[in-house]
């Protein structure tokens, strides 16, 4: 299954291991008997067994150790474990110790004990790889000696699209009373009759259903679902997958061979890594259900799990007491090459959590109300940690929820350390005895454990924040912003004051007198009523921050009761449910709510990143026709994680991040202008009224489901399905070459430039001359206008390019898929419809090439300028690279001909890929921008750089008209000058094979 033909071979994920076919490498940083070790003296035994060492880390310390915050504790002990003298000396372990007094004052390295790549983002890093081959070979070295020298998985399920949606079970009988043929408009109750219609929404059950008096009778129908594999709801026959899923991936293996091909030559000749194929589950769920270590046991050695990953989610598994963080992909490239990761030796926040949160709070409420608290309380580019009497009332699915949104906040992380509550999910999980045992022992031995009981122990932190849990309501999040909150009980009136405010962040500013149009619209022989607030997409996604299975049971629960109660989903709203992992089917089916929420139309499509980055089916034409002809404000509701403007749908202005059960609901009442307290989820067929506190599953409900069916049974079937494995996957021919055999007429895979002009040695740092302006942008420009993501738009330069290459739209694809082709990926850069570059003054993919004054989109401007010679530089405003780290942010401007950026501020990871690719990061001075220093634009910028380059050097730019004023460049280390010297961490790592 994971690249060796072999199906049966795949580890159980009980035991916390690398898939076999990984070869750990024991450098000589890790030998605990080299003689330059200077802490040698710290290594013991393990309950007297010499089979079981580790270092005694809380010998170095002492007192100065017992107030460490536990996070930090797992930054000094991989510091010490692998101090060589050189990329880890003896005095980084010493500043760590002394973090009380050092933080925020010096640069530590850091050693992960692991990487994690998904597919978007492992695909560039696997191909740079086969491309250093390349360049080490024709410059003389030995391309074999390319490999990882840290463990990686990679996990190949963010490239799925929704070819296939919503299947025609939906139109099925109702076995709780109700129509779904019926038109969601005032009907009365004697004229809704059952209907026989064929049954296609799964393989396997075929034929007309009856629905008859026992589908009528909820109570007898749900003693029907027995709590076996997925079940048509109808025939109570089991099938083996929905359709619709078996649809997909077909079309997936299709669509993406050649990438699936280079992965599994990757996984073939590329020592320490492992690929997980697609249909298995995403990269978070994956990490969580089955990467995860908590403790490494290498060569008898002992040390904690600890991760770094190519998505700024990667932050969840600190919910598991495992340090980890996402990072550029160009850092994580050289973390996979043996270099530590540097970075400040951070603030670290105590989070006292008390209280327990009101049933109706579902843990992306607490998510939220956290998030906003801490947003508030200013963490950006701390370790948030969490203790309290409040953290032990929450699972361990709780804590992954609330560890994953840190990016929202700013945090580098959230971590929860291992106690009680981590034991007790990881023996329901399937963890050996033994294993759990001596993680348990070591992991007090070293003080990793946290105590509930004895609160003298907590450490102590850089500042500390108090959450009451039980002060937290239901929210929802958007309709433009992840962090804009709105309590459920003022949903109404917050939407009618988007409307009425301006445009921005939250306002559509709509005039008065049309706030209250109706466009009539027919559907499928029906007609609806679409106004603003009308909800079109309504997608359960359980990544992230909705993986809780406590959630998606809700959503799940209270999907059973809206159709018992005879409530049903309007057909033209896009409905889907796309889970992280099949886990998630397994316990939706197992505990028998699967066949209410298929038949509300939510239906498992596949698993993988699909809504919430873009990869939306369009709409039907009629509906996007009605809410372009009445110009209303159409809603998504989504249990994503993001939800800018115009990230779902182009059509779709207003969307809202909800918990799953809440986007049912919206979903059901078919609008987002609605109050829940006093208004009726809709209508039932003898038309008595049937509000949201009718439905809404209780916490006794959630917990007996959770228990009974979640948690051993979920660990049972993905250790099954991993031994299974995936039979597309396992006949998929790759080959075998030391050097991958680049296609030149590939339009997935291309060799990039990076390397083209890779001397043995770097040339000294050239200056910038009389560089154009390529956009000069606002604040908060995110790595969503930048990096390219989503489908490929038609009248795009992508899609141009594709054309050329004899490709029909149908075949684009999306930008993920295609992250292996930096032609492809180059031509996709600012090609965000919602970019505004002050050039043009609008929304629009367009900037202006000013020596012959054309506006042109981006990249035809940028060719222009490059063909003339000319160096290219960005201006923005604050927080520029805002959002998840993509390593395309910085390869895409660099291959544009970008040399340098002048923003306000920078979010840490985008400056981290400019610096990495070899973009100079530099920053106006304090209360200086370009406006306020009267820069138009259109002006040219020269800088230059001395050899000397120190962090923090204030460099004097230049303009053609005789303004001169300074900047800060912004590097914040030595190792940052030094990669940017060498012309990005790529070219500096390449030079360290010859």
């Amino acid at each position: 299954m994971f690249g060796d033909g072999s199906a049966s071979t795949a580890p159980s994920p009980s035991l916390p291991r690398p898939p076999p076919h990984v070869e750990l490498i024991w450098s000589p940083a890790m030998d605990p008997a080299r003689p330059e070790c200077p802490f040698q003296y710290l290594i013991e035994t393990l309950n007297d067994n010499p089979e079981k060492k580790f270092y005694n880390i809380p010998k170095l310390g002492g007192t100065k150790y017992d107030i460490l915050p536990y996070s930090i504790r797992v930054l000094l002990e991989a510091a010490v474990r692998n101090c060589d003298g050189f990329l880890v000396k003896k005095e980084d372990a010493m500043n760590i110790l002394d973090w009380k007094t050092k933080q925020n004052n010096v640069e530590v390295p850091f050693y992960p004990a692991r990487v994690l790549l998904q597919d978007f983002t492992g695909i560039p890093a696997m191909v740079d790889f086969a491309a250093m081959r390349e360049a080490v070979k024709k410059l003389g070295g030995d391309p074999m000696k390319v490999h990882p020298a840290c463990p990686t998985d990679l996990t190949v399920d963010h490239s799925l699209q929704i070819d296939f949606s919503k299947c025609a079970i939906q139109n099925a009988p109702n076995p709780g009373g109700g129509d779904l043929q019926r038109p969601l408009v005032k009907v009365s109750p004697q004229k809704v009759q059952p209907r026989k219609v064929p049954c296609r929404g799964q393989t396997g059950c075929k034929g007309p259903c009856d629905a008859g008096e026992s589908s009528r009778n909820s109570g007898k129908f749900s003693a029907q679902i027995e709590n076996t594999p997925i079940l048509c709801p109808f025939h109570l026959q089991p099938v083996p997958e929905p359709e619709t899923v078996l649809k997909n991936q077909e079309v997936e293996f299709g669509r993406n061979r050649e990438r699936l091909q280079f992965f599994k030559w990757g996984s073939k000749v590329f020592r320490n890594v492992a690929v997980i194929p697609p249909g298995t589950g995403m990269a978070h769920q994956m990490n969580l259900e089955y990467l995860s270590r908590v403790v490494f046991e290498v060569k008898d050695f002992l040390y904690p799990d600890s991760v770094v990953g190519t998505d700024s989610h990667t932050t969840m598994v600190n919910g598991l007491g495992i340090l980890g963080w996402g990072v550029g992909g160009i850092e994580i490239e050289a973390v996979m090459l043996g270099m530590p990761v540097a970075l400040t030796l951070p603030e670290v926040v105590g989070c006292e959590l008390t209280g327990l949160a009101s049933p109706l709070a579902t843990s992306i409420d607490v998510v939220l109300s956290i998030t906003k608290q801490l947003r508030q309380a200013g963490v950006a580019g701390k370790f948030v940690e969490f203790f309290g009497t409040g953290v032990s009332q929450l699972s361990v699915a709780d804590r992954t929820t609330i560890a994953n949104m840190c990016p929202e906040y700013g945090a580098i992380l959230s971590f929860f350390p291992v106690d009680n509550v981590t034991l007790k999910h990881l023996k329901h999980t399937g963890f050996d005895k033994a294993k759990l045992e001596s993680m348990e022992a070591y992991l007090k031995a070293v003080k990793l454990f946290r105590n509930d009981q004895i609160s003298s122990e907590e450490p102590e932190y850089t500042q500390i924040i108090q959450i009451d849990l039980s002060s937290i309501t239901p929210y929802v999040s958007g309709p433009k912003r992840p962090q804009d909150r709105v309590a459920i009980t003022n949903m109404k009136s917050d939407f009618q004051a988007c409307l009425n405010e301006k445009i921005g962040f939250k306002g559509f500013q709509i005039a008065t007198e049309k706030q209250n149009d109706i466009v009539p619209v027919e559907y499928e022989g029906n007609e609806y009523r679409l106004s603003h607030g009308s909800v079109v997409i309504a997608a359960v996604i359980s990544c992230t921050n909705n993986c809780n299975p406590s959630v998606m049971l809700a959503a799940g629960l209270l999907a059973r009761k809206a159709v018992e109660a005879g409530l049903m989903v309007k057909p033209y709203i896009r409905t889907s449910l796309s889970p992280g992992s099949g886990m998630v089917t397994h316990y939706l089916s197992s505990s028998g709510v699967l066949p209410y929420l298929s038949k509300l139309g939510f239906e498992v499509v596949g698993y993988g990143c699909s809504t919430c980055v873009g990869n939306t089916a369009p709409l039907p034409e009629a509906i996007r026709n009605a809410i372009k002809q009445g110009d209303l404000v159409a809603c998504g509701v989504l249990s994503g994680n993001k939800n800018f403007e115009g990230r779902l749908c182009d059509c779709v202005r207003a969307n809202y991040l909800a918990s799953p059960p809440l986007v049912v609901a919206y979903a059901i009442a078919g609008t987002v202008n609605i109050d829940f307290q006093t208004e009726p989820l809709g209508i039932d067929p003898n038309g008595k009224n049937i509000y949201l506190h009718d439905v809404w599953p209780t916490r006794e409900e959630l917990q007996q489901v959770e228990e009974e069916y979640v948690i051993s049974s979920m660990f049972k079937e993905l250790k099954e399905k991993m031994e299974k494995g995936n039979k597309r996957w396992n006949f998929l021919e790759a080959p075998e070459s030391v050097l991958f055999p680049w296609d030149l007429k590939s339009t997935y895979i291309r060799c990039p430039s990076f390397f083209d002009k890779l001397a043995k040695e770097p040339v000294s740092l050239q200056p910038i001359e009389n560089a154009h302006v390529l956009l000069y942008l606002g604040d908060s420009v995110t790595t969503d206008h930048i990096s390219p993501a989503g489908s490929i738009a038609r009248n795009s330069a992508a899609a141009k390019y594709l054309t050329n290459k004899g490709l029909t739209p149908r075949e684009f694809n999306s930008y993920g898929a295609r992250r292996g082709n930096d032609a492809v990926m180059t031509r996709g850069t600012f090609a965000n419809i919602k970019l505004l570059n002050k050039f043009i003054g609008k929304p629009a993919p367009k900037t202006v090439h000013f020596p012959s004054g054309q506006t042109l989109d981006v990249f035809e401007a940028a060719e222009l300028y490059q063909k003339e010679g000319i160096p290219l530089i960005i201006l923005a405003g604050k927080k520029y690279g805002l959002g998840s780290s993509r390593d395309w942010t910085a390869k895409g401007p660099f291959l544009l001909g970008v040399k340098a950026v002048i923003a306000e501020s920078y979010e840490k990871i985008h400056k981290s890929h400019l610096i990495g690719i070899g973009i100079a990061p530099l920053q106006f001075l304090p209360g200086e921008n370009a406006n306020v220093l009267g820069l138009t634009g259109k002006e040219q910028f020269s800088v230059s750089f001395p050899q000397e380059l120190f962090p923090g050097i204030t460099l004097d730019i230049k303009t053609n008209t005789g303004k001169v004023f300074s900047v800060i460049a912004s590097f914040e280390n030595d190792v940052e000058t030094t990669i940017y010297k060498h012309g990005g961490i790529l070219n500096y790592v390449a030079r360290r094979f010859l």
